[in-house]
């Protein structure tokens, strides 16, 4: 491989699954630009591709090994193309990684100081490279993200990285490793610079916000910090853990005008039996008591959850729990997927996998019929009524119409009328879908 290049070397990042990747993706960039990388978006034209991965589910891990398929006809056509994997599945996968043909270097999510060097050491002929050690101090809170769309509107910010809490289905504790928060002023700095750059809405995030701790300051306090920074700005998180959501926060939220009213809040299943199984260190009880809690404090908040169907024994009275619990919520709306084993978890290492596959989907199904109606009978609540949103761009239907959210996250669309992404505008909600707040703008 070349060590001089004619124009400065150009970088493809691909970004799958959750928010997370999202910043990650521009912390690698900002790390790359460092060392004379520009940003490109075709594969054809990219002399390094990083495909940011995600581990959470086997069919994420599917399409990205597909995905390497496709790059595999562009080595062919262009051997000096280099192509890493990076992210959940690198960390999770490691060396195994490296015996794909068409990848010669792997980073895990604490590794992406590393990757100058190694590049260099690709550069230099010393073969396929990996850094897949975690650390328990890394949290990038020095580097300023190079954001991938430079024109957006909502600017993503992690806050912590890595998670303690080791549910017995997941697997984010071994790709990301121990729980760390990040330094409360680079975070402040970090939104300060959004602000500046004409975000109009700033996404904390992190595995469980609500357990950020650094020094004195908390999760409340580091909210109100960053909505106190421009009243303007819009500020959301995600996600929240059940146990550990405290009053504290919902009084910061309702006392915050800018701080979205929505909370995501998964609960994974309404069994306790189930609960219990799954390490989630709460119950169905303190799961409704925190629900009637947030309702209490900020009745127009919306909730959002997830939920696994067919995990390890259970069974129909298990899952009826879980419908019972859905019913009683009455979620806004739900992200809902069917277990899926993930290697070196402890559910792999202590239960069976035992659900058949159509129990499973069928379970899956019969929820989503049930939180369809939820979400729809939700969305006719708001006909007739006004909100303010942040349009977000185009909708995906006609460039006639525009889309925002409403503080309460809900998909608005309605006609352009001279108005543009990134603009607040007052919607008046004419009709509604399950999925969308079908409004005009008033004027």
């Amino acid at each position: 491989m070349s060590n001089n290049y004619t124009i400065a070397p150009r970088v493809l990042i691909e970004t799958y699954g959750c928010q997370m990747n999202v910043n990650d993706s521009e912390v690698v960039l900002a790390i790359l630009s460092k060392v004379g990388y520009v940003l490109c978006k075709e594969a054809s034209l990219a002399d390094l591709v990083l495909i940011n991965t995600c581990a959470i589910r086997d069919n994420a891990e599917q399409r990205i090994l597909g995905r390497l398929d496709f790059f595999r006809l562009e080595k062919k056509r262009r051997p000096s193309l280099v192509v890493g994997v990076i992210g959940c599945m690198a960390e999770r996968l490691k060396e195994k990684l490296l015996d794909h043909p068409v990848v010669d270097l792997v980073a895990g999510p604490d590794a992406y100081r590393d990757l100058p060097r190694l590049l260099e050491a690709l550069r230099a002929g010393d073969g396929k490279q990996i850094n897949t050690l975690l650390s328990h101090e890394e949290t990038y809170g020095d580097i300023s993200p190079v954001r991938m769309d430079p024109n957006g509107v909502s600017a993503y910010i992690s806050i912590m990285r890595g998670c303690n809490n080791v549910c017995s289905y997941c697997v984010v504790p071994y790709t990301r490793g121990a729980e760390r928060s990040r330094d409360c002023d680079s975070i402040l700095r970090e939104a300060r610079e959004a602000i500046d750059a004409g975000y109009k809405e700033i996404i904390l995030l992190g595995q469980n916000v609500d357990s950020y701790k650094f020094g004195e300051v908390g999760f409340a306090q580091l909210l109100a910090r960053v909505a106190e920074l421009s009243p303007s700005v819009r500020v959301r998180f995600s996600t929240s853990h059940p146990k550990d959501m405290k009053d504290e926060v919902l009084l910061t939220m309702a006392a915050y005008p800018n701080i979205c009213k929505h909370i995501h809040l998964p609960v994974q299943s309404g069994s306790n039996a189930m609960l219990e199984k799954m390490r989630r260190r709460h119950t169905r009880e303190w799961y409704l008591e925190r629900v009637a809690r947030i309702r209490e404090i900020m009745p127009d908040c919306s909730i959002t959850t997830d939920v696994i169907t067919g995990f390890c024994g259970e069974t129909e009275a298990d899952f009826e729990d879980t419908l019972r619990l859905f019913r009683q919520v009455r979620f806004d709306a739900a992200f809902m997927f069917q277990y899926s084993e993930r290697p070196g978890t402890l559910a792999q290492r202590h239960y069976p996998d035992d659900v058949p596959p159509e129990v499973k989907t069928e379970r899956l199904n019969r929820i989503i019929a049930l939180q369809n109606e939820l979400s729809a009978e939700s969305n006719r609540r708001d006909v007739g009524r006004e909100f303010e949103v942040l349009i977000e761009g185009f909708s995906k239907r006609s460039t006639a119409d525009l889309m925002g959210r409403t503080s309460q996250n809900k998909a608005c669309v309605f006609p352009a009328a001279g108005h543009a992404k990134g603009e607040y505008v007052t919607v008046r909600v004419l009709d509604s879908t399950p999925a969308t707040l079908i409004c005009e703008v008033v004027e």
